[in-house]
């Protein structure tokens, strides 16, 4: 190696940094189980804000524990950004995996402190996680070409993506409505972007518009998939978000999950499910059972016995 030219060993040498970037960062992607549904899998999502008892870190560490569930995506508002120690320290100490960070930006995320306080806490605590973005506020108007809306999203997304890829971070682009919101338009964003440490995060509450396009997209989303988050949708017009079991659309898209390639981590959220996020939670999995039950996932239902 020491007789190459200079720009043949700069060549090398990028091209070692972006191979071990590339499999450290997909493999945080997927935490690869052949159990995607059973107990030890679950990622609790949306119970920081939602939740009428107010927990703190440690309430909220000891409630998970005594759930069974051993990950947490970490929804936040302007209040808990004080607590975003305390709350790593408790997941630490509680042996909880901190799955996912939620952040939601706009096109000038650089000008955004909450995302410099966000990776300065990752990084300050030893942290290396997903970022689950929302994107808004980007214009989309009338006569925008497809092309231009993906560029105009990926430039606020490589920004991101590269800071979050500084300290060993990943990024999940977040459906939440609009164009943004669309998962064919996301894995455009992607092809575009070429990072290895953007994948999607898919939310079947905010899939109401979806569900007859979930059989197509969702192989196609494959590839790039870092979680599922789940919730009952029951058909109608307009669809509406229902707890787990209650709906009449999300047995068959839970079918198709678990007969797909995914082997990636599976998110029970408490975002409308009831005002107590341990009830909301226990609601959720209980329906879940109900459906393992339904599709003969034998294996999974005995995780929560």
């Amino acid at each position: 190696m020491k007789n190459l030219p200079v720009p043949a060993l700069f060549r090398l040498i990028l091209i070692i940094i972006f191979t071990v970037t590339y499999f450290e960062t997909n493999a945080q992607k997927s935490q690869v189980t052949t159990n995607i549904f059973g107990r030890e899998n679950l990622i609790a999502w949306c119970i920081v804000p939602y939740d009428s008892k107010n927990r703190g870190p440690l309430e909220r560490a000891d409630m998970l524990n005594q759930l069974g569930i051993n990950k947490l995506a970490y929804d936040w508002r302007e209040k808990h950004i004080p607590t975003f120690d305390a709350e790593i320290e408790a997941l630490k100490s509680h042996d909880i995996t901190l799955q996912a960070f939620w952040f939601h930006s706009g096109p000038n995320p650089e000008n955004d402190k909450n995302l410099v306080t966000i990776l300065e806490a990752l990084k300050r605590n030893n942290v290396k996680t997903q970022i689950w973005l929302m994107m808004t506020g980007i214009k989309e108007p009338d006569g925008m070409t497809q092309e231009e809306k993906v560029k105009a999203h990926a430039r606020p997304i490589a920004y991101i993506a590269g800071k979050a890829a500084e300290i060993g971070c990943s990024i999940g682009l977040y459906n939440h409505g609009g164009w943004y919101g669309e998962p064919e338009n996301q894995i455009e964003i992607i092809h575009y972007l070429k990072k290895p440490n953007v994948g999607i995060v898919y939310n079947f509450h905010h899939a109401e518009e979806q569900i007859d396009r979930f059989p197509k997209f969702f192989p196609q989303m494959l590839p790039y998939l870092m979680a599922v988050n789940l919730s009952g949708l029951k058909n109608g017009n307009p669809v509406k978000v229902v707890p787990i079991g209650q709906g009449d659309a999300e047995t068959e898209m839970i079918r198709i999950v678990k007969n797909s390639k995914y082997r990636g981590p599976i998110g029970i959220i408490n975002e409308e499910t009831a005002p107590d996020a341990e009830v909301g939670l226990t609601m959720n999995i209980d329906g879940l059972k109900k459906i393992l039950k339904e599709i003969n996932d034998s294996a999974a239902l005995k995780t929560y016995n």
